[in-house]
C-alpha cells in the first residue's frame, strides 16, 4: 500500500493556493510540505493541521493505492 496526496494537491489548485500558503496557514514546517511532495510519510498532526486549515477531511487530502512507493 502506498500513500498518494494528489487530492491535496488538486484542492490547493481549487483553493488557487499554493504551498507556501498552506505551509503558513497550517503552521508546518517546510520539510513538511517536501515530505509530502514526496508522497512520504508525515506525522498524523501535520495532517489534522491541512484538514483545518483548509476545513476538509483526511479523506480530501490523501488516498491510499495498491501501488508501490516509487
Amino acid at each position: 500500500m502506498a500513500i498518494s496526496y494528489k487530492k491535496l494537491w488538486k484542492l490547493l489548485i481549487d483553493k488557487d493556493m499554493l504551498k507556501k500558503d498552506l505551509q503558513h496557514k497550517a503552521g508546518i514546517s517546510s520539510a513538511s510540505i517536501t515530505k509530502l511532495g514526496k508522497n512520504e510519510n508525515v506525522n498524523t498532526d501535520i495532517l489534522e493541521k491541512i484538514c483545518k486549515a483548509l476545513d476538509c477531511d483526511i479523506s480530501d487530502i490523501m488516498e491510499m493505492s495498491e501501488e508501490p512507493k516509487k
